[in-house]
């Protein structure tokens, strides 16, 4: 590899660098936080980390018109021909927290975290589904 780890040992791109970088981020060590401690219990934070991640990369040789060949001069050793190569890549996380482990003197305990954007969404969703049952009832009370 040359000094520079995103390129292998001839310069070029090299098809692993992004995955080898996100493994990072989609490791055990963003699942579970660093623990710390609170008036006498340690808390461990827990959260809940996806992602996905893609690369891709060519190299070709060949005239500018398109065509390839066997021989030398077709094969991008003339003029009017070139080599080229080409690619890129990315990673996305996500990260939600879920909840935490408190460890203390009476045992471990799970402690969930309440995501109030779900909460009111989910307030939200019953409120229409009752707007609608509402509707229905009242329409069929009228006949």
């Amino acid at each position: 590899m040359s000094s520079d780890s995103s390129k292998d040992a001839a310069g070029r791109p090299d098809p692993t660098f992004v995955t080898r970088a996100a493994s990072d981020a989609f490791s055990v060590r963003k699942v579970f936080g660093d623990a710390y401690e609170r008036d006498g219990t340690l808390v461990i934070p827990v959260a809940k980390v996806w992602g996905g991640t893609g690369t891709g990369y060519g190299y070709g040789v060949g005239a500018l018109d398109g065509s390839t060949g066997s021989s030398a001069e077709d094969a991008g050793q003339g003029e009017g021909s070139g080599e080229g190569a080409g690619g890129g890549g990315g990673y996305g996380v996500h990260v939600r927290p879920v909840g935490v482990y408190a460890v203390g003197p009476d045992g471990t305990r799970w402690h969930p975290a309440l995501d109030l954007n779900r909460v009111v969404l989910g307030g939200q969703v019953v409120a229409v589904v009752l707007a609608l049952v509402g509707g229905w009832v009242l329409g069929r009370r009228r006949r």
